[in-house]
């Protein structure tokens, strides 16, 4: 790999052969070197988890200039963390998880594998971005992505993100024929996932579940929302960070509970 080349960490939670991630590699690798890093099969829903008690391992799967690619049977983060200890030749200029087949907008933002790449890349000081997109097929159309994608790329490795700052970028489904309206900051909506489990019956006589469930827009009459912009053609990009800290509640919790804060 060529070291005046920006050089671009990628990975994903569908699987290094999914389509969403080849298509990003495709769209990128005219920017910088690109290391890819991703679990062997499906990890949707990992979140930021890692495993702390398996052993993992990395295999081989395709080299040329400018591009290794890589799969780990481990988590999301996991294939972050061993990317950057094991594989990169230095450290990345960028973090990138994508591109997901499935929104990551809203409360999804929480379980999603892909959003754990990015925060794992941002905890690093790493500028992330996480690019989503509404379909969840596995033949999902990724090209109307490409121009917002190499160009929000672009920036960001030019001008980096804020510290302890990363990315949630969803793309809404076009209809044919439609275009996306263009681009959107805002925030994450507030949401709640309802009737979260199906149960069935086996024949050999127990019952097993399955985790699905419908998704509620818990503020739809807001108009600055990642809902909001994906419900009305725009490209959501949500400013996500890593400290959680609430730091409004601490002069009502100091009265509440009688505490001091530092």
């Amino acid at each position: 790999m060529e070291t005046n080349r920006p050089l671009i960490l990628l990975s994903n939670d569908d699987g290094y052969q999914a389509k969403g991630i080849q298509c990003l590699i495709a769209m990128l690798s005219g920017l910088a070197d690109l290391v890819v890093c991703a679990p062997d099969d499906a990890r949707s829903g990992f979140s930021c988890a890692f495993s702390a008690t398996t052993p993992l391992r990395l295999t081989l799967r395709e080299q040329r200039d400018g591009l290794s690619v890589w799969s780990c049977n481990g988590t999301p983060v996991d294939c972050v963390k061993l990317a950057l200890a094991r594989l990169c030749p230095r450290q990345p200029d960028m973090v990138i998880g994508g591109i997901n087949h499935g929104d990551n907008a809203s409360v999804n933002m929480h379980y999603s594998g892909t959003m754990g790449v990015t925060q794992e890349g941002c905890m690093k000081y790493i500028p992330s971005v996480a690019y989503s997109l509404c379909d969840h097929r596995d033949d999902a159309d990724f090209e109307p992505l490409r121009p917002y994608v190499v160009d929000m790329t672009r920036r960001i490795l030019a001008t980096g993100l804020p510290k302890g700052v990363c990315l949630n970028v969803n793309f809404p489904l076009l209809a044919a024929g439609e275009s996306y309206r263009g681009t959107r900051l805002c925030r994450m909506a507030p949401g709640t996932w309802l009737n979260e489990s199906t149960q069935c019956h086996h024949p050999r006589g127990y019952d097993y579940y399955w985790m699905v469930g419908h998704y509620h827009d818990d503020a739809p009459e807001a108009t600055d929302t990642d809902r909001w912009a994906l419900d009305h053609g725009y490209v959501a990009v949500t400013p996500t960070l890593i400290d959680v800290t609430a730091y409004g509640a601490f002069a009502t919790l100091e009265q509440a509970l009688g505490m001091k804060s530092l």
